[in-house]
């Protein structure tokens, strides 16, 4: 009785704790199977900020395409292979402290929009241009789609800064900006908008008119005004205007940064465009303008470094060219320092009064350290000690770049930092017409762009572009007066951004002249032009 009592126990006890491991079994077999699950579908961690640019492109985590849209200004969908500037940029350049206002980005793919419907090969475009032919009739106001054509003019430096002008003037004014540039442009630059271009077609209808503009022609604005035959009604009748805003502009030109006249052009179809200068500070100053570009930019002094980083991509040609380069002569630097060097007076040959200034900034300023005279030179530094501070020179000419190069071989630094000297070409003399020279211009450029410190010269439009691709407030070489040196020798920017040459001085409400670099805060005179106008951040 007693062994049947035990056997019976067990049987029924057995299943019992059976069925209890089974089912605890399967609840944690399920929530390991729900943990994995979670584990693997939750998303890796989305690093944008600025500060993790570093880690992020050294894990090599797949978000680091987000870091190529630079915050929102580009969209992907581009062919890689087509562009690879586009997408490889970031990699060669320090995250911008500077982001773009969510306003500035809807405006961006706004546009994306209106030059998608607008642009060459599409109905609105084919009907558009219809009405610059002789004898054609119809609406000006076709299908909503109207243009500005930058015609290309002056050296790379002024078009670059020239057309994100341009391109400011027609987010604001809802136009389409198409660049006459040909094959030149198609060579260096990407396009900036997806399946679309921003070339202006080489069969446009009034091509062979471009050489003729001029502020004489029939069709120019300054000189209708002059004559006094615009006005709303005869307005209504256009179907182009010629817009002459170069440096050698008039009075009657200049009318165009009134709101006035800017409410009278609003409505012609065709508006083309002769420029060399950064006149987006002048359009801080028309009143029609001034709530819109303060939402688009609250950081003013950020304009052509948004814009610039949005429009200018180098061709897969100039992006080789300064890739190439830069692995060879900087990547392995501690530190890079760009040092532009363009004397607009000088003859021939080096300016020792030059020379001095240089040296005498990059010194001053702490960019490059002193010689040392002294003992400390034989002293041999620690691997610890050694820091390798790379100078990438750029001039049309190599004596500087040999003068530097020679100091800093022959003598020690007193802080035992290695100087290596670089210098990409040494052109002589600008030569705006040939291909292979603005493939090297605009490689130079870039790559003056992607240093930590930068000295530019004055009045240089290639120190200005790369000062604001790279969101850098450079030194400013201050432009000799009589063959004797500034003092002091240079002096940092205020902002990134260019200066406006060339300005108007005029007040529109009151019609008398004024110094239109006092009306608003972020509106003042540039560094190394005392009558230019650059924009500043308020504070």
């Amino acid at each position: 009785m007693r062994i049947t009592e035990i056997l019976a126990f067990f049987m029924v006890i057995i299943p019992v704790l059976l069925v209890i491991v089974a089912m605890f079994g399967y609840d944690q077999g399920n929530g390991f199977v729900e943990a994995s699950r979670i584990i693997r579908m939750e998303p890796e961690p989305n690093v944008t900020s600025l500060e993790d640019s570093t880690l992020q492109r050294n894990e090599g985590q797949k978000d680091s395409v987000d870091l190529s849209l630079l915050g929102g200004l580009l969209v992907p969908g581009f062919m890689k292979d087509s562009c690879l500037s586009r997408y490889q940029s970031y990699l060669y350049r320090k995250a911008s402290q500077y982001r773009p206002s969510l306003h500035l980005i809807s405006k961006l793919r706004a546009y994306e929009g209106l030059h998608k419907r607008c642009g060459p090969g599409t109905r609105p475009y084919i009907n558009s241009e219809r009405l610059l032919k002789p004898k054609q009739t119809g609406d000006l106001n076709s299908e909503g789609c109207k243009y500005v054509v930058w015609m290309s003019f002056s050296g790379l430096g002024n078009q670059i800064i020239s057309i994100a002008s341009a391109f400011l003037y027609a987010m604001l004014t809802d136009r389409v900006l198409l660049v006459e540039g040909g094959e030149q442009f198609a060579d260096l630059f990407c396009e900036p908008y997806l399946d679309t271009t921003w070339l202006l077609p080489k069969d446009f209808t009034l091509t062979s008119q471009f050489s003729d503009f001029g502020q004489n022609s029939a069709h120019c604005h300054g000189n209708m005004l002059k004559e006094k035959l615009i006005n709303g009604s005869s307005v209504l009748s256009l179907s182009h205007l010629y817009l002459h805003l170069a440096h050698d502009y008039n009075d009657h030109d200049k009318m165009f940064f009134c709101a006035e006249d800017q409410n009278l052009i609003k409505n012609v179809p065709w508006l083309i465009m002769r420029t060399n200068n950064f006149f987006a500070p002048s359009l801080f100053l028309i009143p029609s303008f001034e709530e819109e570009l303060g939402m688009m930019f609250p950081e003013k002094g950020m304009v052509f470094h948004h814009l610039g980083r949005y429009l200018f991509h180098p061709s897969n040609h100039v992006w080789g060219l300064i890739t190439r380069y830069y692995q060879a002569y900087l990547a392995k630097a501690d530190e890079r320092i760009g040092l532009q060097i363009r004397v607009f007076d000088e003859k021939s040959g080096v300016s020792p009064q030059v020379t001095k200034q240089i040296i005498s900034c990059v010194q001053n300023e702490d960019l490059l350290p002193k010689l040392s005279k002294g003992e400390e030179q034989h002293k041999h530094p620690s691997e610890e000690d050694l820091k390798l501070k790379s100078v990438l020179v750029t001039s049309l000419t190599t004596g500087y770049f040999e003068i530097l190069k020679t100091m800093y071989w022959e003598n020690p630094t007193v802080t035992r930092d290695v100087i290596g000297i670089h210098q990409p070409s040494h052109e002589g003399h600008q030569q705006t017409e040939k291909l292979m020279h603005n493939r090297k211009a605009w490689a130079e450029m870039y790559l003056l762009s992607l240093t930590d410190k930068l000295v530019i010269s004055a009045w240089s439009t290639f120190g200005y572009v790369a000062q604001g691709l790279g969101g850098l407030r450079a030194w400013i070489l201050y432009k000799q007066e009589n063959q004797t040196n500034p003092n002091p020798p240079c002096g940092r920017a205020m902002s990134p951004d260019p200066c406006f040459h060339a300005p108007p001085y005029y007040d529109c409400k009151a019609k008398r002249g004024t110094d239109t670099g006092k009306v608003v805060p972020h509106v003042i005179h540039c560094e190394d032009i005392s009558w230019g106008l650059k924009l500043v951040d308020n504070s």
